[in-house]
């Protein structure tokens, strides 16, 4: 099948967010198979032009993509089982397995089978970071999985003669890693084809920061500010108190040396773009004002007050960038602590911003800068984001957080006033008309917003390490009568660039 002609960002377009994890493939975790292909086919005939994905890494700590275990490798739950046993790698009997089982059932009948020729080109390609990825999940492994500030400390330190000896003694785990990592890559790059081919592009995310505990800090830990003799963090990275945290919040990922980062033009971050549109069409880039200023916090602190401000790397960073791809098809996540200066970055760049609908009826300071009235062309709007409650879920929200009850009913009714409706049915509907209808180019719904689903259904939760990144789509519910009117309201208020 032909190519079909692809969306850009600068098109008045609109698409769904969904995380792979969440479709309805299997018992423990949705992956890029059957239902992701039966997922494209239900945005191009809902004529959505756009597929928003969370961080597809190996999802570290709490499980979180944005906590990941490497910038650059792929996340082994997200393998198609389907394609596994199409290739003969896997026996339809295996199915009701654990995934981690079925994945060394086919590592062992790939091996046996004498390899792929496939598999040695994407060694080669992916030489860069694999090999290193591969020998840290092998130490990791033979360690119980401790972090590797823990390993002995000729691994911790990469002492050379250590590092031989482990790529001796885990053979097999390296090559099971390495074989996971090109399923991976054989899996998306079908997936994004099939996805082209009926017009849908897709939209990846980078989160600014590493995790500590991964293979990228403990290859390069000169670039981070971490102490000399023990490789832990001794800044590290969050946001300063605010409206929402008397405390701030204290991320804990070791900041960047961006300056040593600057002395080699920036290459490391440009190979993790080089990855990562391997991949994806366009890329939500995460805390987009940390690239402008940062707030720094000493590791010994439990919470974020007493951090500074430090100056990011600034344009310097987007020329590299720019210098090494043209165009920079990126979503800045310019959310948080706006100042003139990250305005003034993203729109030297052309970079579109991001508008929250949710955000658009509170009484803090920045409500008017997220209704639509006030929207630029350039920009992306979401009725909500990963981080939000659903829209029903907010809606119907009695008092919790940050907001007391009156201030939930205050929202309620300025909502709705702005709506310009008094029945309070069926809102998340409204809110997706009113994303619509907007001025921004490119409007995102999650899918559990389409679905009207309650805060049950929501991704995550800011500060909780319960419940989240595990939100599962019931079989079935993308129904063709929902592809209808969602293509309804698509094409009333143009956006289906064909059309």
């Amino acid at each position: 099948m032909p190519v079909a002609r692809l969306p850009k960002l600068t098109d008045r377009t609109s698409g769904l967010l969904l995380h792979p994890t969440s479709l309805a493939s299997g018992p423990e975790t949705g992956d890029l198979g059957a239902e992701a292909r039966a997922f494209v086919d239900f945005l191009a005939a809902a004529g959505q032009s756009w597929w928003q994905m969370l961080p597809v890494g190996p999802a570290g700590y709490g499980n979180s993509p944005y906590s990941a275990e490497s910038a650059f490798a792929g996340n082994p739950m997200l393998i198609s089982l389907d394609r596994l046993v199409d290739d003969g790698l896997l026996s339809p009997g295996d199915r009701d397995l654990p995934r981690g089982t079925q994945l060394r059932s086919a590592f062992a009948t790939f091996r046996h089978g004498g390899g792929d020729p496939d598999h040695e080109a994407y060694r080669g390609e992916a030489r860069g970071w694999l090999e290193d990825f591969a020998l840290y999940r092998g130490i990791k492994r033979a360690h119980d999985g401790q972090q590797w500030t823990r390993w002995p400390a000729p691994l911790r330190d990469r002492d050379p003669h250590a590092l031989e000896e482990a790529r001796a003694s885990y053979t097999e785990e390296i090559a099971f890693v390495r074989f996971l990592e090109w399923r991976f890559a054989r899996d998306f790059r079908a997936l994004r084809s099939y996805a082209h081919e009926r017009g849908v592009a897709l939209i990846g995310d980078i989160p600014i920061f590493t995790a500590h505990d991964s293979a990228d800090v403990w290859q390069r830990r000169e670039l981070y500010t971490l102490d000399e003799k023990t490789g832990e963090p001794a800044l590290v990275a969050g946001v300063p108190p605010d409206y929402f945290s008397e405390t701030g919040q204290r991320w804990g990922n070791p900041l960047y040396r961006w300056d040593r980062l600057r002395e080699e033009g920036f290459t490391w971050w440009i190979e993790r773009f080089r990855a990562m549109l391997a991949y994806f069409d366009a890329i939500r880039l995460d805390h987009f004002i940390g690239f402008v200023r940062y707030w720094e916090i000493p590791a010994e602190e439990a919470t974020a007050v007493k951090g500074r401000w430090r100056e990011g790397p600034g344009a310097a960073f987007f020329d590299a960038l720019a210098a090494a791809f043209g165009t920079l098809p990126l979503v800045a996540e310019d959310l948080g602590a706006v100042t003139g200066e990250v305005k003034a970055l993203r729109d030297r760049y052309e970079l579109p911003g991001i508008k929250v609908l949710q955000f658009a009826f509170g009484g803090d300071f920045g409500s008017p800068d997220f209704l639509p009235h006030n929207y630029p062309r350039r920009a992306v709007v979401y009725t909500g984001t990963h981080d939000n409650d659903t829209t029903v879920g907010w809606f119907n929200d009695p008092g919790s957080g940050t907001r007391t009850p009156d201030q939930t009913e205050k929202e309620r009714r300025v909502a709705l006033r702005y709506l310009g409706v008094e029945d309070r049915s069926e809102i998340h509907w409204k809110m997706i008309r009113l994303a619509f209808m907007s001025v921004a180019n490119l409007a995102i719904i999650p899918v559990q917003d389409l679905l009207g689903l309650g805060t049950e259904a929501r991704m995550n939760r800011p500060g909780s390490d319960l419940n989240n990144w595990s939100f599962r789509l019931k079989p079935g519910a993308l129904t063709p009568a929902l592809a209808d009117r969602l293509r309804e309201l698509t094409e009333i208020y143009g956006r289906r660039p064909e059309a």
